[in-house]
């Protein structure tokens, strides 16, 4: 009797198969990391606008209206690869950051990441609103963020 030699047909199958699985899971998470790094441009952004709001606070007591009020470019000059604009309006210093860049990936296109300020004894911090519809979905929000 000839000794069976290499791999049948079954175990290369059930190969595949592990092989398939796996890759499911990991694009799965690539996706989200991509979704993540872009929304993180809009993140880093609102830096320089938090830092504007914060200041004119300190020095005013008080915070303003728009973009110009607080000496920032127009909302549709403050622009990234993901993000199509930083605006500070609506309500006093509120930051929205409008994920809808050119190359911004389908699940954030046309969502806002929206930053709000809580004065505490002369110092600004951040929260993240959540509206629904219209906010970044929570898992891809940054860490502080995160509900």
């Amino acid at each position: 009797m000839k000794k069976q030699q290499g791999f049948t047909l079954i175990e290369l199958m059930i190969v595949v198969a592990i092989i398939a699985i796996l890759a499911a899971i990991a694009i799965s998470q690539y996706q989200d990391y991509v979704i993540r790094s872009q929304v993180s441009e809009g993140s880093s952004l609102a830096d320089g606008t938090k830092t504007a709001v914060a200041e004119f606070y300190n020095n005013y007591g008080r915070f303003a209206a728009d973009n110009e009020s607080y000496g920032l470019s127009d909302p549709a000059s403050i622009v990234g690869k993901y993000v199509s604009g930083v605006d500070v309006g609506t309500a006093p210093g509120k930051i929205t950051v409008a994920m809808s860049g050119a190359s911004a990936h389908t699940a954030i296109q046309g969502t806002n990441l929206v930053f709000s300020p809580i004065p505490h004894a002369g110092s600004i911090e951040w929260s993240c609103d959540a509206q629904a519809g219209t906010t970044v979905d929570n898992k891809y929000r940054p860490t502080p963020c995160r509900d």
